[in-house]
């Protein structure tokens, strides 16, 4: 039994080293593409997200009249805050409003009071602008962002209405009185006597 275990170990050393040498098989690679950074994905997303809601969005020519009175350049703020408003060469009527911590792209909404408004409804945020001054609120947060921002145009006005205020409309008018003149006292001609 033992030689037959032998002889058995034999044939099937002799099977397995009885295959011909050959190459050994060759494993194929993948080859992929190389991928872009997440950063420069999430840039590309955000561009393509943004030129569709350009496009999506097109603006009236109400909104685009009141785009036209928008003040745009960097502005001084209360407490040291600075915003920047410059309007976007690829995209008409469209503001992008930027400070230090924020930045928000901005399009004009009609308004019933008269007043300049750029809404961001992505972010909820809200730049107002009246004569004298300009203000970036964030609806989302609740706060304010930016308060008595001025162009130079704005500080003249706000000057003009400090020296010329507007009359209160909550307290009563002065009354005037009617003061007559005295009127001439009656002159009578002399009654000619001639006959």
């Amino acid at each position: 039994m033992v030689t037959l275990m032998v002889l058995g170990m034999a044939a099937v050393l002799t099977t397995v080293h009885a295959q011909p040498p050959g190459p050994a098989p060759v494993k194929k690679k993948l080859v992929t593409a190389k991928s872009k950074s997440r950063v420069e994905l999430k840039t590309q997303a955000t561009q393509m997200a943004s030129g569709m809601r350009a496009a999506d969005a097109a603006l009236s020519p109400e909104e685009l009249a009141i785009a036209e009175r928008v003040e745009v350049g960097r502005m001084p703020c209360e407490l040291g805050v600075v915003v920047n408003v410059a309007s976007e060469a690829a995209a008409p009527g469209y503001f992008d409003v930027w400070g230090k911590n924020f930045k928000f792209k901005m399009a004009p909404v009609v308004s019933s009071t008269g007043a300049i408004r750029l809404e961001d409804p992505v972010a909820g945020a809200v730049w107002l602008q009246l004569s004298n001054k300009s203000m970036l609120m964030n609806h989302k947060t609740g706060s304010r962002l930016a308060d008595a921002c001025m162009t130079p145009m704005q500080v003249a006005v706000a000057d003009a209405m400090t020296k010329n205020p507007q009359p209160n409309l909550l307290e009563p008018l002065p009354v005037v009185t009617e003061q007559t003149a005295p009127t001439p006292a009656a002159t009578v001609a002399p009654v000619s006597t001639v006959h």
